[in-house]
């Protein structure tokens, strides 16, 4: 079993870059401001034949009692409860503070072990730099530089040097749907999640922007696995003021390019916006599985409904191949149907064509409604292949194909989809002329 290394401090210390070091990744969030990290992030990480599992958390703020800031406090709790080892990070150039002392006090009552680490030393000499931490009693501090590696190994090797080797990888990801949940901020996407879950897993808020970066989290349901990432909310580029919340949109974006499975989450209250529909537009763009799911259904009387169903029908019509379901993430109304849909947009777009039964119902299609004429001739689809998967890809061959519209081309998709049935996830079809050898030849 490999040990839970869980990285605890103040805002602002270097956690996520610490956690960016230790997973040879850009997973966490990071940017020079305080109070980034507002949920449990977790990576895996490997030292030498020691694999581990390592926890980015929010800024601990012992005496937070509501708001934002008692939530973050929550998930660092339960992180520590967790811990096998804990990793308490302190900042070199800002010194002690009184907030380093109360999160030392409650660190002592953890069962893990704590390592104090003493960050941004880089250029310092540490045994000066770390002199004062010594009167936090939690052992001699290391002396690191999060961003430039310094002492990282050390301390990594020291944290693990109670836990036996473990010839394990990390676990494989293979045929297990990676599913974002994208939409508007304060559209219930946490909410959604601690649902799915079970659980308060991440932070659920009644305030815009409370996720700010994307969260990955494994779950199962029956016997299917799932990844599920949280994500920021993406609002109009207009409306993003702040560094840190355009760094959570292109994390966002990242999670969709990364994702098998899109939930585009609505605010039924809100009903559906024009940014509700370029979201969709960039899911179907990149390619990406698609369920549409309108939030907080359970609050709208019967005329309500109707209209927010219209709205649907007119601004997301390009969607007609998605399944829509109305839920309540709060409550967890219409979650069984929603997971459903997922799973069947997975399978959708992760689909295997076979050649000689797409070539069948190509040509049964061009018998049924054979391609417009384009001058003097008509073109000709002879055969079809599937040119790749996520989303499914079919390459018809044939001559003259530079003159199938647009519509032929539709008609055809629709064809695919009802014959395979790859409801959920878009398709493209792609023509392939083959070249005329008689053509060079002529004079």
């Amino acid at each position: 079993m490999k040990p839970t290394l869980v990285l605890v401090g103040r805002p602002n210390v270097g956690k996520s870059t610490l956690f960016n070091r230790l997973t040879r990744s850009r997973d966490a969030l990071v940017a020079d401001a305080p109070g980034l990290t507002r949920d449990r992030h977790y990576g895996h990480g490997r030292v030498g034949d020691k694999p581990y599992l390592v926890v980015d958390t929010g800024g601990l703020e012992p005496v937070a009692k509501e708001g934002i800031l008692e939530r973050m406090a929550q998930q660092t709790l339960t992180a520590i409860a967790e811990a096998d080892a804990i990793v308490f990070l302190v900042d070199a150039r800002e010194g002690l503070t009184p907030q380093d002392r109360r999160i030392a006090e409650a660190l002592r009552r953890a069962r893990a072990p704590v390592f104090l680490a003493v960050n941004k030393t880089e250029g310092m000499d540490a045994p000066v730099v770390t002199a004062e931490f010594h009167e936090l009693g939690l052992g001699a501090p290391y002396a690191i530089s999060a961003s430039h590696g310094e002492g990282v190994r050390g301390l990594v090797e020291a944290v693990l040097a109670g836990f036996p080797a473990v010839d394990e990888e990390p676990p494989a990801r293979a045929g297990v749907p990676h599913v974002a949940i994208v939409g508007r901020p304060n559209a219930g996407k946490s909410t959604l999640v601690n649902t799915l879950l079970g659980e308060d897993r991440v932070v659920a808020f009644d305030e815009p922007g409370t996720t700010r970066d994307a969260i990955e989290v494994e779950f199962s349901r029956g016997d299917r696995r799932y990844v599920l990432v949280d994500t920021a909310g993406l609002r109009r580029k207009g409306r993003v003021f702040e560094a840190v919340e355009k760094f959570s949109v292109v994390k966002t974006l990242q999670a969709i390019e990364r994702a098998n499975v899109v939930v585009l989450l609505l605010d039924a209250h809100a009903g559906v916006s024009d940014q509700d529909a370029h979201i969709a537009g960039f899911v179907v763009e990149r390619g990406r599985a698609i369920v549409v799911a309108v939030n907080k259904w359970d609050g709208l009387d019967g005329h309500a409904r109707d209209h927010v169903k219209r709205q649907v029908a007119r601004k997301l019509g390009f969607l007609s191949f998605a399944r829509v379901h109305y839920v309540s993430a709060l409550a967890g109304e219409g979650i069984a149907g929603l997971l459903r849909s997922v799973d069947e947009a997975y399978r959708a777009a992760m689909a295997k064509l076979p050649t000689p039964r797409l070539t069948r119902v190509l040509l049964d299609a061009v018998a049924r409604q054979p391609p417009p004429r384009a001058g003097y001739s008509r073109p000709k689809l002879r055969y079809a292949h599937q040119g790749g998967s996520n989303p499914p890809v079919v390459v018809i061959h044939g001559t003259a194909l530079d003159n199938v519209p647009d519509g032929y081309r539709r008609y055809l998709e629709g064809t695919f989809r009802e014959a395979f049935g790859l409801f959920g996830t878009p398709l493209a079809v792609r023509f392939r002329t083959g070249r005329n050898p008689y053509v060079e030849g002529r004079v």
